[in-house]
């Protein structure tokens, strides 16, 4: 994009990142008059769910080039996807008053994040309409998703000050993506550094989280730690999550790129209500390791690439605290292996993914004749997918088509995508696309029983044919994006409230369920001056069911949603940044006014609420002090059931920072 420039300012054709070069000490707007092709953005440009690549920290050329302002985007995360919606990003957000991956999300239109506890104690995300269970979760790429329930797939041992961003991926056919992928990246903040930070306020909350990096020629390895814990802002609300992860990156020349990430969480949090409303003493504990190797070779027009990994999940529940009712324990393993070639009709993939699922429960799965310790059931399966995709990029024009197939337990289905994209002028792209998606029911679908809870055996996995027509523009500070979409969907599996089953709900798909959807944002972002940063968006989704029936969850979808941030420094040193969202839930729920009384009830209509957050900070050398405060409105709201969700909530941080 062409940069004119009604100032003179000066032009380099070299530069040193030497903390003595020159740029170090000018504080001042510079050009750029050489650019390197290939430069290293330290980030992974995954192309994960069916195949993984990563940026070369190699330069490639150099070319000559006028002064211009450059922008960039990724390669979509998966060779077999469409494209993908950022849904947050570090470098815009870094000032946001945000702790948790929940609290990023809840800005983005595509996203509804339904909290059942503050500061992402228990939460679920939902994707244009679909479930938490109609939803891949990805990590750098590598499919982490739950086979037991969605409520555990974005559980994932990495804090927000490791992820560099977030997105949405459109058009993953096969097990798991029927709404979408979310693909979470993780990268250093910067090559070499050490991280420590510290918050602590009101409900007896304090979070300490120490990260760094080393990166030495083509090796580079980022870690995290933290532990974060509240008293809880009403009965049986508090909570603890501990967190650890490493990530290892390593170009080895001839021998390909090697790429490893592991990590462990471990949390415990009072579940007041959370899955029955009118029981306050619920609890539970969970516990997640998993782990990743992926390795990727090129060698002239061809890459290849192989990949593998390993998630295992514990979970207790207690109907009572410190009572044992249900245990999980589940494996989930994948590998995956792929082959790209380059030639003069475009880059065509050809791949492989396998997938394991394993339970141990103390109802989920089939009875076992001989007891595994606390478990008395178990069930696997096993699923993978095999596709071709070709993809042809013109000057103006790209075009990309993918078939495959997926095989799994309930038979074959077809995998395939279609998409097209034009560049009409400088900045602006129009884009379309039609795909179909498909997801398995999870164990808990298949085999959850309770007192007011029956399971069924007989689910088949749900299929959806999705259309997207989207457009974005981008001019120097300037940036809008529009996306319409529609999705129908055909066996959607739900929770149905059946009188002839003694009035329990019962686990079902006797319907189809068409959404619809509208999604515009636009923002403003400047490297100096009073205004840094102001974005404002808005999601409309609406939803057509052809059955006349009482569901648990399908139709409580966010109708309207409605986001403003603005971002503003003053005083040379500090910042003050102000969200404000506006939120308007279909729907209704069950609300039991005396706790533990489930005799006395009624049914409400989830009501409009409006959310108004802030952070003021202060910066100097490698210190930042900052003061957050959540709901300063003090809207009493609920985003699932009567759950009652956290009024004001003000807290307060350091944080130091060493490195280049």
């Amino acid at each position: 994009m062409e940069n004119i420039q009604a100032k003179q300012y000066p032009c380099f054709k070299r530069w040193n990142r030497k903390g003595w070069s020159v740029f170090a000490s000018l504080r001042r707007y510079v050009t750029i008059g050489v650019l390197s092709a290939g430069m290293s953005i330290l980030l992974l440009a995954t192309q994960g769910a069916s195949a993984q690549n990563a940026d070369t920290a190699a330069v490639l050329k150099t070319w000559r080039i006028r002064e211009v302002g450059i922008t960039a985007s990724q390669t979509a995360p998966a060779r077999n996807a469409q494209s993908h919606t950022p849904l947050f990003d570090r470098k815009a957000q870094a000032q946001a008053p945000v702790h948790t991956l929940e609290a990023a999300l809840r800005l983005a239109p595509s996203v509804d994040v339904r909290e059942r506890g503050g500061k992402g104690t228990q939460a679920d995300i939902f994707i244009r309409g679909g479930s938490f269970d109609q939803t891949m979760v990805l990590l750098n790429g590598i499919d982490f998703t739950d086979a037991r329930t969605g409520h555990q797939s974005h559980a994932l041992p990495v804090d927000l000050d490791c992820i560099s961003s977030v997105e949405l991926i459109d058009g993953v056919p096969g097990v798991g993506a029927y709404a979408g992928a979310v693909n979470i990246r993780t990268a250093p903040l910067r090559p070499t550094y050490l991280r420590f930070e510290g918050s602590g306020g009101q409900y007896g909350y304090v979070c300490a989280n120490l990260s760094g990096a080393v990166t030495s020629g083509r090796f580079s390895v980022l870690g995290a730690a933290s532990c974060r814990r509240s008293d809880g802002y009403r009965h049986n609300t508090d909570f603890s999550n501990y967190n650890a992860f490493v990530r290892v990156t390593c170009d080895g020349g001839r021998a390909g790129f090697f790429d490893l990430q592991a990590g462990w969480q471990d949390r415990d949090f009072g579940s007041n209500g959370f899955y029955a409303a009118y029981n306050p003493d619920q609890w539970e504990h969970t516990a997640t390791a998993l782990a990743s190797l992926r390795w990727i070779k090129s060698a002239g027009r061809f890459s290849l690439g192989t990949a593998a990994s390993y998630r295992k999940n514990f979970d207790r529940y207690d109907w009572t605290r410190g009572t044992p009712m249900n245990r999980h324990n589940t494996d989930n393993a994948g590998a995956k292996a792929w082959a790209d070639c380059d030639w003069a009709a475009g880059k065509t993939s050809l791949g492989a993914d396998w997938a394991f699922n394993h339970i141990y429960s103390t109802n989920l799965g089939e009875k076992l004749a001989v007891p595994e310790g606390h478990y008395t059931h178990a069930k696997a399966r096993h699923t993978g997918n095999l596709w071709l995709r070709h993809a042809k990029a013109w000057r103006r024009f790209d075009m990309a088509a993918s078939a495959g197939v997926s095989l799994t337990p309930y038979g074959t289905s077809a995998l395939w995508s279609l998409s097209a994209g034009w560049t009409p002028a400088e900045g602006l792209r129009v884009g379309a696309g039609v795909w179909q998606s498909m997801r398995l029911p999870t164990f808990t679908d298949l085999y959850y029983t309770s007192p007011a809870q029956i399971n069924n055996l007989d689910l088949v996995p749900e299929h959806a044919v999705t259309y997207r027509l989207g457009a974005d523009y981008l001019k120097r500070r300037w940036n809008v994006s529009a996306q319409v979409y529609y999705r129908a969907g055909r066996d959607i599996i739900d929770w149905v409230w059946r009188e002839d089953m003694d009035g329990k709900w019962h686990s079902e798909q006797s319907s189809r369920l068409d959404t619809y959807g509208v999604e515009l944002s636009g923002g403003y972002a400047a490297p100096e001056g009073f205004l840094r940063r102001a974005a404002l968006s808005y999601g409309y989704i609406t939803t057509d069911r052809n059955a006349d029936i009482v569901a648990k969850s399908a139709m409580d979808f966010m109708r309207h949603k409605a986001a403003l941030s603005v971002e503003v420094c003053f005083l040379r040193r500090m910042s003050l940044v102000l969200t404000g969202s506006v939120y308007d839930r279909n729907g209704s729920y069950t609300d039991y006014p005396r706790p533990g009384d489930s005799s006395v009830s009624e049914v409400r209509d989830y009501k409009p609420y409006f959310l108004l957050d802030g952070r003021l900070s202060w910066e100097k050398g490698i210190c930042r002090l900052y003061v957050d405060a959540t709901n300063i409105t003090d809207a009493r709201y609920c985003d699932i059931g009567g759950l009652r969700l956290p009024g004001f909530w003000c807290t307060g941080g350091v944080v130091l920072t060493i490195g280049r």
